[in-house]
């Protein structure tokens, strides 16, 4: 239900930079509290993309909360199998995600990202939240008492909080922290992402093919008539930034699969053509603090964790839900931005270990050595499941946070 802020509320003016999953998030929370929300998105809209991703542990109960999880449920994805293959195409092992993943059926929901996106979108543009499309921070002047802010269509507003919800190479943390490269931690490799016409035959699967350094594969979204592929390599040094020229990168990525198996050569093929190309580094955001007076970070551009985790999505619903909480529960900016972090940090940091710990060696072997002890691994996984420590271990961190209740804060 749409709800009016408070004459109080009033004085309680928010922009939010980033209209992905964790800007309408917070901006959802905040609304209800009685906040005055902003969104501002550098697209022309929301963005669209069939990619997957994962809501899992905490964050099921954040979209519970939210009211959106049945609507959840109905898109669920319900990826039955991934399947690891060999260069000739024959199966080294096909398990369950959540083999892979951890946690439980009942605590995740699979579905595409740009669904939820549009999800989010719809239930806040119902609500008493403003968005403003094809424009971004330029400036900001936090002088204390509030923040002014210069929009790159060269508007000016003054509001009381900003907040970064634009993702890992965020510029709203840019102009309030500094430069990225001291928070971010490369984690040795690179992806491309794009789609393709699905003349395998796929339907609620992914198949996987690596080589040592090298990591291809496709995932069928539901019965799609398209694939999402993917094409990552293992690069010692960052060989971009993520505005790096993308006829470059084609050329980089075609070079390093030369000669692959599988249906490699397919894949490189469908790169070139690609008009939907996205790549970037695997890495994370790793900062001493996620405020600096009266600017404060979520999401990817406050922890991001990378696809290796398999929880950005999560940690942003998570976030975006406490932080604003917070902010309701205390008069002063920056009281709540100390007690989100003092309540959020050790779930972020633990689920970004998960990445640390388990994602590098399982998806992007670097040698031969590591490469056979991982096949090793999923033919184990084949025939007894996976290991308990490895599932539960997973499962515990996915849900290890018990969300605060900030019903009694809701205005309306």
């Amino acid at each position: 239900m749409p709800v009016k802020p408070s004459s109080e509320a009033r004085g309680r003016n928010v922009l939010i930079s980033g209209a992905s999953i964790a800007g309408p998030a917070t901006a959802y929370w905040l609304n209800r509290y009685g906040f005055a929300v902003t969104v501002v998105e550098r697209a022309a809209t929301i963005r669209s993309g069939g990619y997957p991703i994962d809501v899992r542990g905490t964050a099921i109960d954040v979209a519970e909360r939210m009211g959106v999880l049945p609507q959840l449920r109905t898109v669920h994805i319900d990826t039955r199998k991934l399947t690891f293959v060999d260069a000739g195409g024959h199966p080294i092992a096909a398990i369950s995600p959540e083999d892979l993943a951890g946690g439980m059926a009942s605590r995740h929901v699979e579905l595409p990202r740009g669904v939820l996106a549009s999800i989010l979108y719809d239930l806040t543009r119902h609500m008493q939240v403003r968005y403003r499309f094809n424009d971004s921070i330029e400036a900001i002047d936090d002088d204390g008492a509030g923040v002014d802010v210069r929009f790159s269509s060269g508007a000016k507003q003054r509001f009381d909080i900003v907040i970064g919800a634009d993702g890992m190479h965020s510029n709203t943390r840019a102009l309030a922290f500094g430069p990225e490269a001291p928070f971010h931690r490369y984690l040795g490799s690179c992806f491309n992402l794009f789609s393709l016409p699905n003349e395998l035959g796929l339907s609620r699967e992914a198949v996987i093919y690596s080589e040592p350094g090298r990591l291809a594969g496709v995932y069928a979204v539901g019965e799609s008539h398209l694939l999402q592929a993917f094409l990552n390599f293992a690069a010692d040094e960052p060989p971009f930034r993520s505005n790096a020229d993308v006829d470059q990168q084609r050329r980089r990525t075609e070079e390093l699969f030369r000669d692959g198996g599988w249906e490699v050569p397919r894949l490189v093929a469908a790169m070139r053509r690609a008009d939907d190309l996205f790549f970037d580094t695997v890495g994370q955001i790793h900062l001493p603090r996620w405020s600096s007076g009266r600017v404060a970070l979520v999401g990817d551009a406050a922890h991001a964790p990378s696809f290796l985790s398999g929880q950005g999505t999560s940690l942003a619903l998570v976030g975006a839900y406490v932080l604003a909480g917070e902010l309701a529960a205390h008069g002063d900016p920056a009281d709540g931005f100390a007690s989100y972090e003092r309540l959020a940090r050790p779930f972020m940091e633990a689920n970004q270990a998960l990445a640390l710990n388990n994602g590098g060696t399982l998806l992007m072997p670097r040698t031969q050595e590591e490469l056979d002890a991982r096949n090793e691994i999923l033919a184990t996984m084949r025939t007894s499941g996976p290991a308990p420590s490895y599932g539960e271990r997973t499962s515990q961190v996915h849900n290890s946070l018990k969300l605060p209740d900030y019903t009694h804060l809701i205005v309306g």
